[in-house]
């Protein structure tokens, strides 16, 4: 199912691009906003990207990601943006971006229209985040104002100066919609820039890579071919998360023989008493650890003014302690202590029932990877097959 999205036709979404790209460009910042042969391209060095390319026919693809907007890439169930997308677009690129959960919106424009898949669920796909500065004439008129003031420190001191860069920026995007674009329309935005001053032949050189300057036009790339078969997701993150989670409540543990009695346990055991809350040398300890990282629970009598770092440390000991590069490390601990006696439970290969489940939080599926595989093959839980991401695709 395809939905029609709202946005201004692919010339002007070009010209605008352009027109930033070039006076970016033209202060020395030519990968931010930037125009090559495949398109146009916005990169944040932050993680939040998008192209844009035309094609042919009056077609045009926007597609990219915003690392705190494109809801799509993490949706509960999953969303799959290229559902229903025409065979023209760039298949390649999509389809390795889409399998590396970094394409957070695609839309297309062929026929007059701007299509893309329609979402399943209310989400936020990180399109208006990342190319806000031109979905708009004020938009795109506001950035080549912020990039004198901003990335051309340059502070407007008057209402007429700004009303200048304004006048200017508004006669540079005129120029660029005609293609007519010349290095006195940067002089009059960003020649009064000093820290850093204008290149201008920089800024037109880019104008013309873009197509907005006498003569030139702006580039094309070729059709692409949509694939016969292609991974797709059927699992979303906390959906594989729960999937993995649910096998381990069901899970039995291994018969491994308990690791021998060590210094560490016993130094756990006496800080624990040292501190029990009944004053009896009653306290109980959970907790869940691997490789990476460590969660501590009280139980029901937990220590009582507890710095919970040196818990931390005296846990993260005893799980180095009984390892075995046979049998493993628990994943999970309760301990338990009395007046002289202890109780000690150790699960390697199960979510014991003592070990709270929200249904959101519980053990990375890499770290879990990395501590079962570890094991010896005879010690691994039948449900570590399912860590493996390829679960989460399927092939259609």
């Amino acid at each position: 199912m395809l939905t029609d999205v709202d946005l201004p036709a692919p010339g002007l979404l070009w010209t605008r691009w352009a027109t930033i790209a070039s006076a970016l460009t033209g202060l020395g910042y030519a990968d931010v906003w930037f125009v090559d042969e495949s398109g146009a391209h916005h990169d944040d060095h932050g993680g939040s990207w998008a192209r844009f390319a035309l094609l042919d026919g009056a077609r045009a693809v926007l597609f990219g990601y915003d690392r705190d907007h494109s809801e799509t890439v993490t949706a509960d169930p999953p969303v799959d943006v290229l559902t229903g997308a025409p065979s023209w677009l760039p298949w390649d690129d999509l389809v390795e971006l889409a399998e590396n959960d970094r394409l957070g919106f695609v839309v297309w424009h062929a026929e007059g229209r701007w299509s893309r898949a329609r979402y399943q669920t209310p989400v936020t796909d990180g399109l208006v985040q990342t190319v806000g500065p031109i979905l708009s004439n004020e938009n795109t008129l506001r950035e080549l104002g912020e990039i004198v003031e901003e990335w051309g420190q340059h502070e407007l001191r008057s209402p007429a100066e700004r009303d200048e860069v304004r006048e200017a920026g508004e006669q540079l995007l005129a120029a660029a919609v005609r293609g007519q674009v010349t290095g006195e329309a940067f002089e009059r935005l960003l020649g009064r820039l000093t820290d850093p001053p204008l290149d201008v032949r920089a800024a037109l050189g880019e104008a013309a890579r873009a197509g907005i300057t006498t003569g030139t036009r702006p580039p094309r790339i070729p059709p692409g071919e949509r694939p016969t078969m292609r991974r797709v997701r059927r699992l979303s993150q906390g959906e594989h998360d729960r999937m993995v989670w649910a096998a381990m409540h069901d899970a039995g543990e291994l018969d491994r023989p308990a690791p021998p009695a060590t210094a560490e346990l016993d130094a756990l055991a006496a800080w624990m008493r040292d501190r029990s809350p009944t004053g009896d040398g009653r306290c109980t300890v959970l907790a869940y650890a691997d490789g990476a990282s460590l969660s501590l629970q009280g139980g029901e009598l937990p220590p009582a003014g507890v710095p919970r770092r040196e818990l931390s440390e005296l846990v993260r000991r005893l799980w180095r302690a009984e390892g075995d590069p046979r049998y493993g490390h628990w994943l999970f601990l309760r301990v338990e202590t009395g007046d002289t006696g202890i109780r000690v439970e150790r699960r390697y290969d199960s979510w014991p029932q003592w070990w709270p489940d929200d249904g959101v939080s519980g053990p990375w599926r890499t770290n879990l990877q990395q501590e079962l595989g570890a094991r010896h093959p005879q010690w691994r839980p039948s449900w570590m097959r399912l860590l493996d991401p390829e679960v989460a695709y399927r092939t259609g």
